[in-house]
């Protein structure tokens, strides 16, 4: 996916786990991470209008897009996400960076939530696109989040059972994920969608990302637990969005007081993207746009 003349692809080698990432613009510096299953290609409409005012750093995860994918180890930490935080942390302190702003959808909000946490001097602003905590996900599951989120308890099973169903048909998989969840299959572009197919043909690929899914199920949440037992909170002012149709939108709690607990409440601020499901920075990017050139703004 090319976001433009003015962008550069870079792989940065942090802890030895090389990391795959697109830079361009100048000025104060933004990370963008990606969720599931996707890449830094989903951030080719907000990255370029974002980069007229801002250095933007669009980044794969470890064990998504063509970042390099490692062991996971027996208790799944190496696809948790303090582990693919620090990578991140990492990759911006190699560019230069040592403050920045990063704005992180699906499970790189997450990563995002953790890097606020373990490393609150790094994060100057941060940005969380469509989700709950995920402690306050699996500490309220009810049937409409299981229905809809299946996935969240499908990809957890011991291995090889996810690895195996999954590869019969990883293409129909992959295409009922990005067309679901209040979203439509036709709001990814035939470029972005066929870097995606790409890159879940490769079964060590889907073995990440399912490592992804069993670590939050298990030493993300022991890392969650002892974050709230040590009274750590997100302390950098915390713009949270989510889309009209999906699940995150469907909870009994507005998303804004699911997360004020969580942080300093009078610095989380945001709202719901209308017309959008949950990829709504492809659905609705105009609007997703705005609100996030508005709270960078603030932060200058």
């Amino acid at each position: 996916m090319v976001f433009g003349a003015g962008f550069e692809q870079i792989d940065v080698v942090v802890s030895g786990v090389r990391i795959r990432a697109v830079r361009g613009g100048n000025g104060p510096p933004v990370l963008l991470l990606h969720g599931f299953p996707q890449s830094h290609v989903m951030w080719h409409r907000i990255a370029p209008e974002l980069a007229r005012e801002h250095t933007v750093v669009a980044a794969d995860l470890r064990g998504y897009g063509d970042s390099q994918r490692p062991e996971a180890g027996a208790d799944h930490a190496g696809y948790s996400f303090r582990a693919m935080a620090a990578d991140q942390v990492g990759l911006m302190a190699a560019l230069g960076f040592e403050r920045f702003t990063v704005v992180g959808h699906d499970r790189g909000a997450r990563v995002t939530h953790r890097m606020a946490l373990d490393h609150p001097q790094r994060v100057q602003r941060l940005a969380l696109l469509d989700i709950l905590p995920t402690a306050y996900v699996y500490g309220n599951v009810d049937r409409r989040f299981a229905t809809a989120y299946y996935h969240w308890f499908f990809l957890i099973q011991p291995a090889d059972l996810p690895e195996r169903l999954i590869g019969a048909d990883p293409v129909y998989f992959l295409h009922r994920c990005l067309g679901g969840w209040g979203s439509a299959l036709d709001a990814h572009p035939p470029e972005a969608l066929h870097h995606y197919e790409r890159v879940f043909a490769d079964p060590a690929a889907r073995l990440a990302m399912i490592e992804d899914y069993r670590a939050a199920a298990s030493v993300d949440l022991e890392h969650d637990t002892a974050s709230a037992a040590a009274g750590e909170r997100i302390s950098a002012p915390c713009l949270v969005l989510w889309g009209e149709r999906g699940v995150v939108g469907g909870n009994p709690t507005s998303p804004l007081e699911v997360w004020r607990p969580l942080a300093e409440p009078e610095l989380v601020t945001g709202g719901v993207v209308r017309g959008a499901g949950h990829f709504l920075a492809e659905e609705n990017h105009a609007d997703t746009l705005a609100a996030l050139q508005e709270f960078l703004r603030d932060g200058r």
